[in-house]
């Protein structure tokens, strides 16, 4: 099986997903199945068809995570010295039509969240990023069309 490359904060982040789908979540939808159940027909109960397409849900979502998490490689970050973005790397880039400075950081797949700044290494950006060093431009296809970045920093933390 293929190792999936991640941060130790990512893994830690998916471990704790799973600890609450197992611990909260699965216990809460056995017992809202349980309390349906007692509402009596169940081919007109709502609540019951709700309830048991959200434990399908949590179920898939815990077989996905333990695959993840037992194929996951994390990658130490802190040892990372190098110019060049790759994985793991902190890239702070500029916008270079609105001056708009936005600070990346190239992940894996899995634990990839644009709204913390964490962009997946098959993302438009990163792809664009990775290779590159501070100073370099680069051209990202975006689906508002061309955007131009330049590099300001890349550091490994």
């Amino acid at each position: 099986m293929e190792k999936i490359p991640m941060t130790a904060l990512g893994l830690e982040r998916l471990e704790k997903e799973l600890k609450t789908l197992k611990t909260t979540d699965r216990p809460n939808i056995i017992a809202a199945i349980a309390e349906a159940r007692a509402h009596g027909d169940l081919s007109e109960n709502a609540e019951y068809s709700a309830a048991k397409e959200k434990q399908s849900f949590i179920e898939g979502r815990i077989q996905e995570l333990e695959a993840v998490i037992s194929r996951a490689e994390v990658i130490d970050i802190g040892s990372l010295t190098h110019e060049h973005v790759s994985f793991g790397a902190r890239v702070t880039v500029v916008d270079e039509e609105s001056e708009e400075e936005i600070t990346y950081q190239i992940v894996g797949d899995y634990e990839a969240d644009i709204t913390r700044g964490l962009v997946s290494t098959s993302a438009p950006i990163a792809r664009a990023l990775i290779g590159k060093k501070k100073g370099h431009s680069v051209e990202v296809l975006t689906p508002k069309g061309e955007r131009f970045y330049e590099i300001l920093h890349v550091e490994y933390k």
